[in-house]
C-alpha cells in the first residue's frame, strides 16, 4: 500500500472507544460463562440445552454475514461498500465458533435423543443420525465456511494492498458458487442441529427458513455497528442518511423473506395434515408456547414491518438502531422457540442459563468481532467505487 493510501486507511480506523467496547464485552462474556459452567456442573443437561441456543444464535450472525458478504459482490451498491469491512470482521469469528462447537460434541447425548445409546430409529435415519456421521458432517460444514471466509478476506485485503482489479474479479467469481455452498451447508446443518431434536419431524424448507433468519440477524448487526462507529468523525460525516436508508430497506426485505418462509412452511405442513409433521407445530402454537409464537409474530414481523415502511425512520440511525436491536432479540427468541419445546413440551420453561449462556457466548463473540473490526480500515480504501459511494448527492 502506498504512503498516501496508508494515510487514508489510518483515517478510517475504528474509533478509540472500540477498545473499551472490546474489553467490556470480554469481561461480561467471561464472567457469564464462568457462572454458567459452575451451574452446569450441577445441571449438565440444562447447560447443554441452553448452550445450543446461544451457539446457534451467534453462529447465525457470523454465517449471515458470510452470505451478505458474498451477496454484495454480486449486487454492488453503496450499501455494500459501507458494510464490507464489518461483514468481513464478523466472518473472521468462524474459527472461534468452531472452538465453541466442541462442548456440543461432548454433550450431544444430553441434547439429542437419537444420540443416546440404544435409541430406536427407522433404518433410513439410523445411518444419518449417528454420532460419527454427525460430527463428520459438522467438520465439513465448518471447513466450507472457513475456506470461504479465508478467501473472501484474503483477496479483499490484497486488493487494499495493491489496488489490482483482478482481486475484485476473483471475489465476484467466488461469490456465486460460494452462495450455493452456503445454502447447501446451512440446509444440512439446520437439519442436524435443530430439526433432529425431533427425529420424527421433517420440513422441506426448514433450511431456507434458517437462512432467512441469519440474514435478518446479520443485517441488524451491521446497522448497530454503523451507528456505533458513526458517532465520531470521520465516519460520522461519511455515513449518510441514504446509506442507512439502503440498509433499512434491506432489513425490511429480509424480515419479509423470513416471514414468507415461516408462513409457507406452516401452510405446507398444515395442508398436508400428516400427524408426524403437524405435531411439531401443535407443541408450539397451543398451550403456553403460543405466547412465544405471538411475540415472534409481533416483534419479528408485524412491528418491524410497520415501522420500516417509514422512509423517515430508515434515514434516522438513532431510530433505525432500535429496530435492529429488537430484531436481534427476536432472533434469539426464535431460536429458543425452535428448540426449547422439544425439551419442555408441557409448557414454557425459561431457565436462567437460557439467558446467561447466550450473554456469555455473545460477550466473547462481540469482543472478538470488535477486535477484528479494529485491525483494518472500516472502508475498502482501494475499491474504485468507494469515491462514488462516499459522494454526497443533493437528493440524499
Amino acid at each position: 500500500m502506498s504512503a498516501s493510501s496508508n494515510i487514508v486507511a489510518q483515517k478510517y480506523m475504528a474509533p478509540q472507544d472500540s477498545a473499551r467496547w472490546q474489553s467490556t464485552a470480554l469481561v461480561v462474556g467471561v464472567v457469564a460463562l464462568v457462572i454458567s459452567v459452575a451451574v452446569g456442573i450441577a445441571n449438565p443437561t440444562q447447560f447443554f440445552r441452553s448452550y445450543l441456543i446461544g451457539f446457534l444464535f451467534w453462529l447465525g450472525i457470523a454465517l449471515g454475514s458470510l452470505a451478505l458478504l458474498m451477496l454484495q459482490y454480486l449486487t454492488g451498491g453503496d450499501w455494500a461498500i459501507m458494510i464490507r469491512r464489518p461483514l468481513e470482521s464478523a466472518t473472521r469469528t468462524l474459527p472461534f465458533m468452531l472452538v465453541l462447537f466442541t462442548p456440543l460434541a461432548f454433550g450431544m447425548r444430553r441434547v439429542y435423543v437419537w444420540a443416546v445409546p440404544g435409541a430406536i430409529l427407522p433404518p433410513h435415519k439410523a445411518i444419518f443420525l449417528s454420532v460419527p456421521f454427525f460430527l463428520a458432517r459438522a467438520a465439513i460444514y465448518f471447513a466450507v465456511w472457513m475456506i470461504l471466509q479465508w478467501l473472501l478476506n484474503r483477496w479483499s485485503h490484497q486488493q487494499d494492498e495493491s489496488g489490482d482489479v483482478k482481486y475484485k474479479l476473483k471475489l465476484t467469481y467466488l461469490a456465486g458458487p460460494g452462495l450455493v455452498l452456503y445454502g447447501l451447508t446451512i440446509s444440512f446443518a439446520a437439519v442436524d442441529w435443530i430439526m433432529s431434536l425431533d427425529p420424527s419431524w421433517y420440513s422441506s424448507i426448514f433450511g431456507i427458513l434458517i437462512i432467512g433468519g441469519q440474514l435478518v440477524s446479520a443485517m441488524a448487526l451491521m446497522i448497530v455497528t454503523l451507528v456505533m462507529v458513526g458517532r465520531e468523525e470521520p465516519m460520522e460525516s461519511i455515513y449518510q442518511s441514504r446509506h442507512y436508508h439502503d440498509l433499512g430497506k434491506l432489513l425490511f426485505a429480509f424480515v419479509m423473506l423470513w416471514a414468507y418462509f415461516s408462513v409457507s412452511q406452516l401452510i405446507i405442513i398444515w395442508s398436508g395434515n400428516l400427524p408426524e409433521e403437524i405435531s411439531w407445530y401443535m407443541s408450539r402454537i397451543v398451550g403456553e408456547w403460543r405466547w412465544v409464537g405471538l411475540f415472534l409474530v409481533i416483534a419479528h414481523f408485524a412491528l418491524p414491518f410497520g415501522l420500516l415502511l417509514s422512509r423517515d425512520l430508515k434515514r434516522r440511525p438513532g431510530r433505525l438502531v432500535w429496530i435492529a436491536g429488537l430484531l436481534l432479540l427476536a432472533r434469539l427468541v426464535d431460536i429458543y422457540w425452535l428448540t426449547a419445546p422439544e425439551f419442555w413440551p408441557g409448557g414454557i420453561h425459561v431457565h436462567w442459563l437460557d439467558v446467561l449462556l447466550p450473554i456469555g457466548i455473545g460477550g466473547i463473540w462481540i469482543s472478538f468481532y470488535v477486535r477484528q473490526l479494529r485491525q483494518w480500515p472500516l472502508l475498502p480504501v482501494r475499491d474504485r467505487r468507494l469515491a462514488e459511494a462516499m459522494e454526497r448527492h443533493a437528493h440524499a
